[in-house]
């Protein structure tokens, strides 16, 4: 596991109750990728994602994040080192204005530029822009989602959890959807993607994990996974 990763993840158990969801996991994210993990419902994907921002503690395993261990800390301190998750589900504030949104975002981290920030994200989501006034929940389902993450670019990440985002989506959305994934990557993001949409998340992925029963089953260059049919069938029901 290489320690100087942004993101590493060692042997990490986690779960609810006397259910254990993670298995032992290992991860890592290197600064300036976009690494997808890939699984069904229920594999536990949101567990991870829950864990890894501190809003379930690990029972086991290491988390370690621009080289500190984080797997005790609470939330705003992870949020405070840069590391965002933007949850499934988009939990915007449906009667607070778009940009009444987009500035909660910088609550904890990002404050002292947040004019500059959200210049920044409707420069990416001009359509955020054009309906700053609006109340969120009058947004599409497609821009409620980006107003999530929107929200989340306002917090100055060095790494993003996208959990879910083309949930819900009509494909022509998914598709915008995952080319402002590459643009905010480009922007110097890194971005962990976790996603059932395997097609779209493999051609913007560098590596992908590949996550069933609370273990990860395969891992690897995003293009060896996409090839792999067994994998596949087996895992991703293609």
């Amino acid at each position: 596991m290489p320690t100087d990763a942004l993101l590493s993840v060692h042997n990490l158990h986690a779960g609810y109750g006397e259910t254990e969801i993670l298995r032992g996991v290992d991860l890592t994210v290197e600064s300036g990728e976009i690494v997808a993990v890939l699984g069904s419902n229920g594999v536990g994907k949101s567990t991870l994602n829950r864990t890894l921002s501190g809003l379930v503690r690990p029972r086991a395993g290491v988390i370690r994040f621009d080289g500190a261990e984080v797997g005790n800390e609470k939330p705003p301190a992870i949020v405070a080192r840069g590391l965002i998750h933007v949850p499934e589900g988009r939990r915007i504030f449906s009667n607070l204005s778009v940009a009444e949104n987009l500035d909660l975002g910088s609550y904890r981290r990002g404050r002292k530029h947040r004019a500059q920030n959200r210049e920044r994200v409707f420069t990416v989501f001009p359509r955020l822009y054009e309906r700053r006034s609006q109340h969120a929940g009058t947004l599409s389902g497609g821009e409620q989602q980006m107003l999530a993450i929107g929200r989340g670019l306002m917090a100055e990440p060095r790494l993003i959890i996208l959990d879910e985002p083309s949930l819900g989506l009509s494909p022509l959305l998914v598709e915008e959807l995952f080319a402002l994934i590459k643009r905010i990557n480009g922007n110097g993001v890194s971005i962990l993607l976790v996603e059932q949409n395997v097609v779209q998340s493999l051609e913007v992925a560098s590596r992908a994990y590949i996550l069933a029963e609370g273990k990860f089953v395969m891992s690897g260059p995003a293009s060896d996974v996409a090839a792999d049919p067994a994998l596949k069938r087996a895992y991703l029901g293609m």
